[in-house]
């Protein structure tokens, strides 16, 4: 599994991919599609997947808004998610921080040039190629923006969405690729103060690890 890219170019020729990296041509069967208003959540290669982690029910658990907060080391910051635009999506993330997968693990990339203004999380390897074990389709991607604010699922390609997610806290110029699936209602200052930290540049494609480290210590959903 290589690492997600982020690849942004200033100006009217903006071209930018948030991937886990380059998908190798394959040969293998379509994955077969999920029945009517259920999931499918297909096994997949990630470094870092527990054993015994399983996958989410097919049946989304949240049909509307669902409030999550994610407490980190620099504070909370609080999500509305939206479960009736992205309920597969929403059935993930949900079904992930009710199995602690996120807590102790560190957001990994930071983007903060001209047209891109993010900060990627949900890997519990920190390196950029770790996730769930299985993955999903893309949701909620028919004109999709992604304006300050915006909570998405980071990818290696259509339907391969996993558990790597990004933070909004600039408005940022992507195709619309990515499955939005929530929205920051606070933390917005955090992830901000973290952007003017900058990052290491240890990435090719622009960004890279940031300096001012944030790390998810749990993920609370709220009860309806």
């Amino acid at each position: 599994m290589t690492s997600i890219a982020l690849r942004c170019a200033a100006g009217a020729a903006l071209a930018t991919a948030l991937i886990y990296g380059p998908a190798a041509p394959s040969s293998a069967a379509p994955a077969p599609a999920a029945a009517p208003a259920e999931c499918l959540y297909n096994p997949a290669q990630h470094t870092g997947a527990p054993k015994d982690l399983g996958t989410p029910s097919a049946k989304p658990a949240h049909a509307g808004p669902v409030k999550a907060t994610l407490k980190t080391n620099r504070g909370d910051i609080n999500l509305d998610l939206d479960g009736e635009k992205a309920p597969c999506a929403v059935n993930s993330f949900t079904f992930l921080a009710q199995k602690n997968f996120f807590d102790k693990t560190d957001c990994h990339r930071l983007a903060n040039g001209p047209g891109m203004k993010m900060l990627q999380c949900g890997d519990p390897t920190g390196t950029g190629s770790g996730g769930p074990g299985y993955e999903f389709a893309n949701e909620n991607t028919g004109g999709a923006t992604y304006p300050k604010g915006t909570v998405a699922m980071a990818n290696e390609g259509p339907d391969t969405n996993g558990s790597q997610f990004f933070l909004v806290y600039g408005d940022s110029q992507l195709p619309p690729d990515y499955t939005p699936f929530g929205k920051i209602t606070s933390g917005i200052d955090l992830l901000e103060a973290v952007g003017e930290a900058g990052d290491d540049g240890s990435s090719s494609a622009g960004g890279g690890k940031p300096r001012m480290n944030v790390g998810i210590e749990d993920v609370v959903i709220a009860q309806p």
